[in-house]
């Protein structure tokens, strides 16, 4: 028996416990949209849709999430100032590429990016290092850079984007893994964001379904921001590359 937005009790019971899955995965490392774009391909929405209604539900789960770590924000408020732009500019250009272009083409380098996060990540102390031999590689306008970049693979597929940015931010900027990851969830929160209201002026999302999966990603975000404040650095970075190799993994193999 179909409900008031379409769907079947079975199908809103699998949307839900997705994106509270999603909510949960985003806050701690990033990757939640494997868990909730399978889940709206498999109730039968097109893929283009899915990811516009996806990037609408999840949302409001890195709003939550990055409450949670208002505190690591304020004391990273000159960077994450410095990150708005980037952010929006690059999730502007992802979104009207996932508009306009093929959304097979790109897909096919989404593992492959994700896996290489996971060795900047593994290995980020090493990688460090060798680029602090590297004149000019410490000037802030490289994390702008980088940012930018990771921004527009976020608005057009975004599934391993938080693996991105921490990996970045581990590389490019002095700080603890807690903050980077506090600077991550507000920093996908606004490329997200900006990526919704273009698909939203677009028509491209499935309204009635995002609030519905927008309930469970912002319990989802909130929770997971409160249990990822409680592991320590190398414990996040563990949950991090464990979530990315997964990611890559099940995107590679099917």
């Amino acid at each position: 028996m179909q409900g008031i937005l379409g769907l079947t009790l079975g199908q809103a019971l699998l949307l839900s416990a997705a994106s509270v899955g999603a909510g949960v995965v985003n806050a701690l490392a990033g990757g939640g949209t494997l868990l909730t774009f399978p889940a709206l391909l498999g109730i039968g929405v097109s893929p283009v849709a899915a990811n516009a209604t996806n990037t609408l539900a999840l949302w409001p789960g890195q709003l939550s999430g990055a409450i949670a770590y208002r505190r690591h924000l304020g004391e990273e408020r000159r960077t994450a100032k410095a990150m708005i732009l980037p952010s929006i500019l690059g999730g502007i250009g992802g979104t009207f590429l996932v508009l306009f272009l093929p959304e097979k083409s790109f897909a096919l380098a989404v593992p492959w990016l994700i896996l290489f996060a996971c060795l900047l990540l593994a290995f980020q102390d090493l990688v460090k290092k060798a680029l602090g031999r590297v004149p000019g590689s410490d000037h802030p306008a490289a994390l702008w850079l980088a940012q930018a970049a990771i921004s527009v693979y976020g608005g057009y597929f975004g599934a391993g984007m938080g693996i991105l940015m921490l990996a970045s931010m581990g590389i490019l900027h002095r700080c603890s893994t807690q903050h980077a990851n506090a600077l991550k969830v507000l920093l996908s929160f606004l490329v997200n964001g900006i990526s919704a209201l273009c698909f939203l002026a677009f028509g491209a999302a499935r309204v009635p379904i995002a609030l519905l999966m927008a309930l469970g990603a912002t319990l989802g975000g909130w929770l997971g921001a409160r249990l990822a404040q409680r592991l320590p650095p190398l414990g996040m970075r563990a949950v991090a590359i464990a979530v990315g190799v997964y990611a890559a993994g099940k995107m590679l193999l099917g």
